[in-house]
């Protein structure tokens, strides 16, 4: 997987870095994506940097080092070149500790000596879970955060990324990256899906196990897709693994398919055509080995190895442009799947391109958010004029509601067609319905019962996935099967949608 490049900074060396301000950042960072795009940034990680990293010169001295750690409660420090401020290394208060007591270092040693070079940075504008994969991939301790003309903003650690490593995720991590072969992949996911379980049922919030198992799933398939580039000999290009749906949502259950495709930047348009036919047979492998590991292959087809999901950037751009320009119901369809899209593996610049035009471009075109907001409320919630249930006759499974389609979908659709128009980056649900309230400035209270309705009914699904093999029935909830606290909740979440679709109703004048 690529990573952000190392960037220089501009703090002087010794001291601590500049205050983080306001981005004003280039063409070559996602930060810089955020602006051209004239949208809301997405929960960045600078958020997280809630201190302001200390650096220091590579002559500064373990013992001055440690006194300037120890004097301003740091646990680590950036050194960088004086002349530059090019970011060289990093140093950790416990590997100081290391060094002094184990290995020989002497106090007197330069700290450029010791240090851990080329540490690992990522844009400051980066999405958290971005940052969660790639610290749980690398195994890394520190992340360093760079604005997007190179300065330096900060520096973040494991305790500000809590999350993907609770759990007793650590074990799970170690074995998705030791597995050498698919068998031993198929074996890891399948620990993954049982550990989840088992948080499921301890009581772990549905928002932080979506985010567990999201994270858990992407090493998955990261890990997947490089034992597959090894046995092809793929193009020397930028390219990238895309995931779309629940995945690119990062609210990926236990019952999931594949929803992905691929992006690739040719060297010249003529040459298009000769690429894909390069990628296909390479997608195709990863599709079948995702298959393998638990992740069905989706029905509708949408994956990388099909060749209308293998497309260059210009050709994902076009596609995007032409569903956004003619909103029939087919473009409407594939709205709701590929407009959720977040970059997986690869070179991640192509695709935080295509995201930052797409928002740019979709909030203009009125008629595609009309369109797409009729698509939203076309499906209401399975309450009847009295408050009770209303169940949609299904002959296989009587008597009960799809929390997908009646439930789930219902939170996804509004938050989507809100994210569109007020150039939202995020794709996740709660991420988006939370930033759209902020652009409409409604009340924390009615953004925390939106998002507390939509995870109850994660969890209801969930406990369904849980109990049933059948795959037509893991989102099929029996009112009469839940406890009388459990049918008041749901009929509340219920009215939660209710209230949103009608919002949305108004807004749009529909």
């Amino acid at each position: 997987m690529s990573t952000e490049p190392s960037t220089p900074s501009t703090a002087a060396v010794g001291e601590t870095a500049p205050e983080p301000l306001a981005d004003t950042g280039s063409a070559a960072a996602s930060s810089s994506l955020l602006a051209q795009a004239g949208g809301a940034e997405p929960a960045p990680l600078r958020t997280l940097a809630r201190r302001r990293p200390l650096v220091v010169a590579p002559e500064t001295t373990l013992r001055e080092t440690l006194y300037q750690i120890s004097q301003g409660q740091e646990d680590a420090a950036v050194i960088a070149d004086t002349a530059s401020g090019l970011p060289l290394g990093l140093i950790s208060l416990r590997e100081l500790l290391h060094v002094i007591s184990f290995e020989g270092g002497g106090l007197g040693d330069p700290v450029a000596a010791h240090m851990i070079g080329a540490p690992l940075t990522i844009a400051a504008d980066a999405p958290t879970h971005r940052a969660k994969v790639l610290m749980a991939k690398r195994g890394a301790r520190h992340l360093l955060l760079t604005e997007g003309d190179g300065r330096l903003f900060g520096l973040v650690d494991q305790a500000d990324l809590l999350g993907l490593r609770a759990g007793g995720a650590e074990t799970l991590i170690a074995a998705i990256s030791a597995a050498r072969d698919l068998k031993a992949m198929i074996l890891a996911a399948d620990q993954v899906r049982r550990r989840g379980a088992e948080l499921f049922h301890a009581g772990m919030g549905i928002e932080a196990l979506c985010q567990w198992q999201s994270g858990l799933d992407d090493l998955i398939a990261m890990r997947v897709i490089e034992l597959m580039e090894d046995e092809f000999d793929l193009p020397a290009i930028p390219w990238c693994w895309l995931v779309f749906g629940s995945a690119g949502r990062l609210e990926q259950t236990f019952a999931t398919d594949q929803d992905n495709g691929l992006i690739f930047v040719p060297p010249e348009p003529a040459a298009t055509d000769a690429l894909r036919a390069a990628f296909l047979p390479f997608a195709r492998s990863v599709n079948q080995a995702l298959h393998k590991c638990g992740f069905e292959h989706c029905r509708g087809n949408i994956m990388a190895g099909n060749p209308s999901w293998c497309l260059s950037a210009d050709e994902w751009q076009r596609r995007f442009g032409d569903w956004l320009a003619e909103p029939d119901p087919k473009a409407l369809l594939h709205g709701t799947i590929f407009f959720d899209f977040r970059p997986l593996y690869g070179t991640f610049e192509p695709a935080d391109q295509l995201r930052a035009w797409l928002i740019g471009a979709a909030r203009t075109q009125g008629r595609f958010l009309h369109n797409l907001a009729e698509q939203a409320l076309a499906i209401t919630p399975p309450l009847g004029f009295a408050g009770q249930f209303s169940f949609d006759r299904n002959r296989d499974f009587p008597h009960t509601i799809d929390l997908k389609l009646q439930g789930a979908r219902l939170f996804t659709d509004v938050a989507r067609v809100w994210a569109l128009q007020y150039g939202i980056w995020a794709t996740n649900t709660a991420e988006r319905l939370r930033a759209a309230g902020a652009c409409q400035e409604r009340s924390d209270a009615d953004l925390v019962a939106e998002v507390e309705a939509f995870h109850l009914i994660q969890r209801f699904r969930i406990q369904q996935q849980l109990r049933t093999a059948d795959p037509d029935g893991v989102n099929r909830v029996d009112p009469d099967d839940l406890n009388q606290l459990h049918r008041l909740m749901l009929k509340e979440a219920f009215k939660q949608v209710k209230r949103m679709q009608s919002r949305l109703r108004q807004q749009r004048g529909l």
